[in-house]
């Protein structure tokens, strides 16, 4: 069996660490009212911790309130961090019902499963592959015929590219990590270690035409959009059905499929309980299974209302899910330390005057808890600036000696100290710079500042400094936190500039740097 790696290790000791971060930055689908902590709770209302993509439920939430009574108010997280969040407890009096993807992994965590004391699934929607029209064309491909071998032979003969969400933070990625895993290898049964093993060399082929990874399919969806030079997503059948000019690929040999249980909490009292079973129940009624499907592309449960239109009704295998959680995280490890390419980040500081005390101490926190969840091969690079950018020092996390690497991060974190203005264009620019070289890694600048720019170049200087950049170097996306007194204004515009996402650290900075690691 496949020993977990220490990067397994930082890598479960960084979710610990950022659970508690994770409660807070969650923001919730029916916004509470001002005064009230999303957390307590109310007559009527059922606290549901869901799965992201669960967002696009709002008409349904609304159904289900007119015919129930029953409000519910979601946050919304990856499911593999719901998950971790059950298991330590800190879902305990804070939510009254979980509403995830699915609970296969859930299943896997005793500590989780016993938090668990019901599941009715509600609709179903299977991995699958959207390819670019033209694309299916060019390789000649019947998509009723294509196996999940045919894509990695596309993807080993240079003739596939695709982006795909993080498998240890979006259940849709793991899913297709536990897809690919099971078809390759011919796994017959519960997916094991010696299955992992087996489709190591095949898998390593096929992760090589990922060229998008992200923390949720909202911002692949974008991202895929404006990069056009990727033939196809990896997501769930719902996702790629709403896309134009993707034609939507179940394999045939088989498929991973969500089935959206809706689960009572053991920690929730009768009453509390009622009312999920009265949601539950009221959820797969014809008349809400029909608003489900042809709102969101999701099948139906209930064999009296059929898929919405264009859902191919035909049936696919299902594929076996990993028999023990040491095989599923022996797998992400797999995946995150040397299946995937690596990583490539320039992290770009603000340590400038304003920065000093709490927040300095804050950042240099944060910078240090997050050496925790590198990956082995990742390429770290810290650029603090003030008035100008004050130094460039790069680190790799190499396999054979990690803690060098990492310990060199922690080094340079504590030596950061804040002076001087805020030139945040101008910085920008100098990290740009700094990818001078074409690799296969994923690459991204992140930007942490407290406040404006005052230094330096501006906006209109940095807009046109960017147009100008052409290949790979254009793409590369900057991901701002907004922190302290920073513009949210000229944060939010960089990202869209640079095809990234704003992030917010003014409640928790661990959990927004957290958070970007689903897209690096």
């Amino acid at each position: 069996m496949r020993r977990p790696s220490p990067a397994a290790a930082r890598r479960h000791l960084a979710v610990l660490l950022a659970a508690g971060a994770l409660l807070t930055a969650c923001t919730s689908g029916a916004e509470p009212r001002e005064d009230t902590d999303p957390h307590t709770a109310e007559p009527g209302t059922l606290r549901v911790l869901a799965s992201s993509e669960l967002s696009d439920m709002t008409p349904v939430f609304e159904r289900i309130e007119k015919d129930t009574g029953v409000t519910l108010r979601p946050t919304y997280i990856g499911t593999l961090d719901a998950v971790d969040i059950l298991a330590t407890g800190k879902a305990d009096g804070r939510y009254d019902a979980v509403w995830l993807s699915s609970n296969d992994y859930l299943r896997l965590r005793p500590a989780a499963a016993d938090k668990v004391v019901s599941e009715t699934p509600v609709m179903s929607s299977p991995v699958a592959i959207g390819v670019k029209t033209a694309t299916v064309e060019r390789l000649g491909w019947k998509p009723e015929e294509v196996t999940w071998s045919a894509v990695e032979k596309a993807v080993r003969d240079g003739r596939l590219t695709y982006g795909m969400t993080d498998p240890a933070r979006s259940n849709s990625g793991f899913s297709t990590l536990v897809a690919v895993a099971s078809a390759l290898s011919g796994a017959q049964s519960a997916l094991t270690d010696a299955d992992v093993a087996k489709a190591g060399p095949r898998m390593e082929e096929f992760f090589r035409g990922q060229r998008l990874t992200s923390g949720s399919s909202g911002w692949l969806a974008s991202a895929f959009a404006r990069r056009g030079d990727v033939d196809a997503l990896l997501n769930y059948e719902s996702v790629l059905e709403g896309f134009k000019n993707l034609t939507v690929i179940r394999p045939k040999d088989g498929v991973v499929t969500a089935d959206y249980p809706l689960s009572s909490l053991a920690a929730t009292g009768p009453a509390t309980r009622e009312d999920v079973r009265r949601v539950a129940e009221a959820l797969r009624t014809d008349a809400v299974q029909r608003l489900i499907t042809e709102h969101t592309h999701r099948r139906p449960v209930v064999a009296s209302v059929p898929p919405a239109a264009g859902l191919d009704p035909s049936r696919r295998r299902e594929l076996p899910f990993p028999g023990s959680r040491s095989v599923a995280d022996g797998l992400l490890d797999a995946y995150e330390n040397e299946l995937r390419r690596p990583s490539r980040t320039v992290y770009v500081l603000d340590t400038s005057g304003s920065m000093e005390g709490e927040r300095l101490s804050r950042l240099k926190q944060a910078l240090t808890r997050l050496t925790s969840d590198f990956r082995d091969r990742e390429e770290v690079t810290l650029m603090p600036f003030g008035s100008a950018v004050k130094s460039v020092r790069t680190h790799v996390v190499r396999p054979e000696d990690p803690e060098t690497g990492l310990s060199a991060i922690r080094a340079d974190t504590a030596r950061l100290r804040a002076e001087g203005e805020t030139a945040i264009y101008t910085s920008l620019r100098t990290a740009y710079d700094h990818f001078r070289d074409d690799r296969d890694t994923f690459t991204s600048i992140v930007l942490m500042t407290d406040g404006e720019n005052t230094a330096g170049d501006d906006a209109d200087g940095f807009a046109s400094f960017h147009r100008g950049l052409t290949g790979e170097r254009r793409d590369i996306p900057v991901f701002p936190i907004l922190f302290g007194d920073s513009d949210r204004t000229e944060l939010e515009h960089i990202a869209e500039l640079t095809g990234g996402r704003l992030f917010d650290g003014r409640g928790s900075l661990d959990g927004a740097f957290d958070e970007i690691r689903g897209y690096q």
